[in-house]
């Protein structure tokens, strides 16, 4: 069956950086295009990045354009997402979506000093 599991959230300061990682299995990875969601407290879920399958373009939220990278390894069958400049604004559960396939169960990013 289709499986995502992220890794990587955590606590850290503004101005630091994280990086995310999503393993997957039960799909043709290097076929499908992917997406980071994040869901902070009291919002809608919102697009933080997307990344064709074969890994050449990527689109971003205008929130985080500059700051953050999506990236991936299909060799590994895994997404990342590199978190640079992190504000307390980027706080949430951070998914990682295979389109029409599946969702991650989330990763807690939290930014404060």
């Amino acid at each position: 069956q289709v499986q995502l599991v992220e890794s990587g959230g955590g606590l850290v300061q503004p101005g630091g950086s994280l990086r995310l990682s999503c393993v997957t299995s039960g799909f043709t990875f290097s076929s499908t295009a992917m997406n980071w969601y994040r869901q902070a407290p009291g919002k809608q879920r919102e697009l933080v990045a997307a990344i064709t399958s074969a890994g050449d373009n990527a689109i971003y939220a205008d929130s985080v354009r500059g700051r953050f990278t999506i990236s991936r390894d299909n060799a590994k069958n895994t997404l990342y997402l590199q978190m640079n400049n992190l504000k307390r604004e980027d706080t949430g559960v951070y998914l990682c979506d295979a389109p029409s396939l599946g969702r991650g169960q989330g990763n807690q990013v939290t930014v404060s000093s």
